[in-house]
């Protein structure tokens, strides 16, 4: 009876995992592109949101948790789109609650399902890379750094954060923490944009550019100094 029970819930588990993954696919396939090149345009978004009225606000937080699930589209577009629609605080507020909503979505699937769910969507060498988290106690101060920083695979993070021993509550702290002041920037940037402050725009999109550089160029010095912490 207990062999017949554990091959009932594997086979159940199985197919959530099948069904999850293949609806990521196929939204993935179907609206990606589309949403990139809509969020690259914010005055189309902006035309395009303003024809749903007051619901515009959920459909760009629907947005903002696409972004998050669907790893393909480009998470700064949306954010800076964010900030030339709403302006600076609400753009923020507004990608934050989507990007909240989104990540704890991952996280909590994630967790339910397991590994291998987590093993379709992150690469071998990205989850050896991280592996020192995921038996670690104290994995909360590397997930927080990895979150800051700039060029940082963040959406991968989520779902190898789901196999640590985080609690969700802190886990919601940790990505509060690490990802407000690069969606505030963000937001400003796109604010700036708007208002035709466009050498505050430029400055700060080169610093952010440099900035995401930086940790894409030393992303491997930073994951391995934060490994020998662990260690």
């Amino acid at each position: 009876m207990p062999d017949k029970r554990k091959k009932f819930k594997l086979a159940i588990n199985i197919i959530l995992i099948l069904l999850f993954a293949a609806a990521v696919v196929y939204i993935t396939a179907k609206y990606g592109p589309y949403i990139t090149r809509l969020a690259s345009k914010p005055e189309h978004l902006k035309s395009v949101l303003n024809s749903y009225g007051w619901k515009g606000i959920i459909v760009f937080i629907l947005l903002q948790v696409l972004q998050v699930v669907i790893v393909a589209i480009p998470g700064e577009f949306v954010q800076v789109a964010g900030g030339y629609i709403y302006g600076v605080w609400l753009g923020t507020l507004y990608s934050f609650i989507g990007i909240v909503l989104g990540s704890v979505l991952i996280f909590l699937v994630s967790r339910f399902l397991g590994y291998s769910l987590v093993k379709a969507f992150v690469s071998p060498k990205s989850l050896e890379k991280f592996s020192f988290m995921m038996n670690n106690n104290k994995s909360e101060i590397p997930m927080f750094v990895r979150f800051l920083i700039p060029g940082m695979p963040k959406d991968i993070l989520t779902y190898i954060a789901s196999l640590t021993p985080i609690k969700p509550l802190r886990f919601f702290i940790v990505i509060t923490a690490g990802r407000f002041p690069a969606l505030f920037a963000s937001s400003y940037i796109g604010y700036s944009a708007q208002k035709g402050n466009y050498l505050i725009a430029v400055v700060l999109s080169a610093a952010a550019l440099a900035l995401f550089a930086a940790g894409v160029f030393f992303k491997d010095r930073i994951i391995g100094r934060l490994r020998n912490k662990a260690d």
